[in-house]
């Protein structure tokens, strides 16, 4: 019986061949290689979105509460949607689908959605209430779904080309940049890969070893970088080089993941986990970090140890720990939906938070071991040698999905 081989950790991974010239244009791009993707959603109205489910139920209760001219400035109407609009029910949410104006029911449930980078929120998965909603994505998602959410081009910032959710995700990058998402399956229960036909069995014969889905997906997480053309994928032709970036890939992923793929939830290493050392207060207003303490401000409330690794973790240049803070204490309109929310900071954000500073500071120690898979080896020639490229038009289209009836609006079922 064969021996089982470990694959070699990324830090004692042999470079790319140092003749190899720097990524350059002839690197394929995630878009030839993973050719379905997905423009980022548009909510439309901010109200259908928070950090908290209950704050959704009070706010949908508010809404079908109010009558006239106070229910339409309260439903913020929009081009893409009024109380009048007629559309059917997101796929696999059982909400309804007469006209708005007429809503009268319960809330639906919400459900867990990315709002931003590593920012998971609670969204009312109502069709009638989000301007732009992406049925395509809604249909595919569930386990074992995850999608790669490739950032807009930033020129110069920080931080990573992709970041990898099994959240539904809104897909908008934080400086306001549009990106894409990209599911790593196109139908449902993870059947056939989104990517370019051959591409796994390339891969698998040039490595010497079998190539999955999965492996790919690691791969990218590991090695992607931005460019002013989409996020570029470099493909080394050393097999260990490959093995050790995969390895890292898997590594990182489950860490976006808090632990999914692993069953365990990331710990920082040396016994280290950063505490509440003082409550934080009923409305924080500002967060601010002391390096040498290794310290959180959070209004008057601290927590520590904080690495600086977790505080300076940006995406699209701006600070991941910034933007969270913000989300969940920018000031609203008085009497606007969104004005509705707790009314004292939640000790489950607390928990989030903490859980988000080891996520960061795992993620910001690594991100010198990524730089190791900068390198080019494989370009698109080989690809293109091999039938890889071009990507037949098929593959940039939704997988038709026929197992299932959708309801249309009024309750009539749809034919997809």
């Amino acid at each position: 019986m064969r021996g089982v081989t470990e694959a070699p950790r990324a830090d004692d991974a042999p470079l790319l061949d140092d003749d190899a010239p720097l990524l350059d244009e002839d690197a394929p791009l995630l878009d030839e290689l993973m050719p379905w993707s997905v423009a980022p959603l548009r909510f439309g109205r901010s109200w259908i979105v928070a950090p908290d489910a209950r704050t959704l139920r009070i706010r949908w209760d508010r809404l079908v509460a109010a009558e006239g001219a106070e229910r339409e400035a309260l439903f913020r109407p929009s081009r893409a949607r009024t109380q009048a609009s007629a559309v059917g029910a997101l796929p696999g949410q059982r909400t309804g689908t007469t006209r708005f104006a007429r809503e009268a029911g319960p809330c639906p449930d919400p459900v867990r959605v990315a709002h931003g980078p590593f920012d998971e929120q609670w969204l009312l998965p109502d069709h009638r209430l989000i301007d732009t909603a992406r049925p395509e994505l809604w249909r595919v998602a569930g386990e074992p779904q995850l999608f790669a959410v490739e950032q807009g081009y930033v020129p110069g910032a920080a931080g990573p080309a992709l970041l990898v959710t099994a959240a539904l995700p809104e897909g908008r990058s934080p400086a306001g940049r549009p990106g894409r998402i990209r599911p790593l399956f196109r139908r449902p229960g993870g059947l056939e890969p989104n990517l370019a036909p051959g591409l796994l069995g390339f891969l698998g014969k040039r490595y010497g070893r079998e190539v999955d889905a999965r492996d790919w997906l690691a791969w990218t997480v590991a090695a992607a970088l931005p460019s002013p053309a989409g996020c570029r994928v470099p493909l080394p032709a050393d097999p260990e080089v490959w093995a050790a970036g995969v390895a890292l890939g898997r590594e990182l992923a489950d860490v976006q993941l808090r632990g999914a793929l692993s069953g365990t939830r990331p710990r920082l290493p040396g016994g280290r986990r950063p505490y509440v050392r003082a409550a934080v207060p009923a409305r924080p207003a500002a967060m601010t970090y002391d390096s040498e303490a290794e310290a959180l401000d959070v209004g008057g409330g601290l927590i520590s140890p904080v690495p600086a690794e977790a505080w300076e973790y940006r995406v699209g240049g701006v600070r991941v720990l910034e933007q969270w803070f913000a989300h969940r204490t920018a000031p609203a309109e008085p009497g606007s939906l969104e004005a509705i929310g707790p009314a004292a900071w939640p000790q489950e954000w607390t928990s989030e938070l903490l859980d988000l500073v080891t996520v960061l500071a795992l993620l910001g120690s690594r991100e010198p071991e990524r730089a190791r898979f900068a390198g080019r080896a494989v370009g698109r020639e080989a690809l293109r040698a091999a039938g890889v490229l071009p990507p037949p038009d098929r593959s940039r289209r939704p997988a038709s999905v026929l197992d299932h009836q959708e309801e249309g609006p009024e309750g009539q079922f749809m034919l997809l």
